[in-house]
């Protein structure tokens, strides 16, 4: 029995090992932001730029700050899956491309994510804890959400 055990839990460690060979494409557009972002976009203060790069930029944008134990599998694989539905469904720095209803609507559940303490998410915010929005934090994005026109 404990011989089967043994052959198991190699067998294991060796899958492990050659899953390390098999990485997902990163989600990484290392450079300026494009003028479609959306702080290119409305001319977002540098508070507000650094709140939103710091709690929302990883998984809603073409820019993402890997830690560490996302180079390995397959953690790397759960975790990029998680990026690109974020993604899917907003991403920052394709905001200029939304038409205008889209952007409207983008706004209204961004206020709403926020406001409800939606996002970012529980699971993120337990490895990454300073991207929490601390209750000021959230005041003053959601008063200069407010005071954005969507169609611009």
């Amino acid at each position: 029995m404990m011989k089967i055990i043994k052959k198991i839990f190699f067998a294991g460690i060796i899958i492990l090992l050659f899953l390390q060979f098999f990485q997902p494409a990163r989600n990484m557009d290392k450079g300026q932001a494009p003028s479609s972002d959306f702080l290119q976009v409305y001319k977002a203060p540098i508070n507000i730029q650094r709140i939103l790069l710091n709690s929302c930029y990883d998984c809603h944008s073409n820019n993402t700050t890997y830690p560490f134990y996302a180079y390995i599998q397959p953690v790397s694989y759960f975790l990029e899956k998680h990026i690109n539905k974020g993604k899917q469904e907003l991403n920052f720095n394709e905001w200029g491309n939304y038409s205008n209803r889209k952007k409207e609507n983008k706004l209204r559940g961004i206020k709403e994510q926020i406001e409800n303490s939606k996002m970012p998410l529980p699971s993120y915010l337990m490895i990454h804890k300073s991207a929490k929005l601390s209750l000021e934090e959230k005041k003053v994005i959601l008063r200069w959400l407010d005071s954005i026109n969507p169609t611009e």
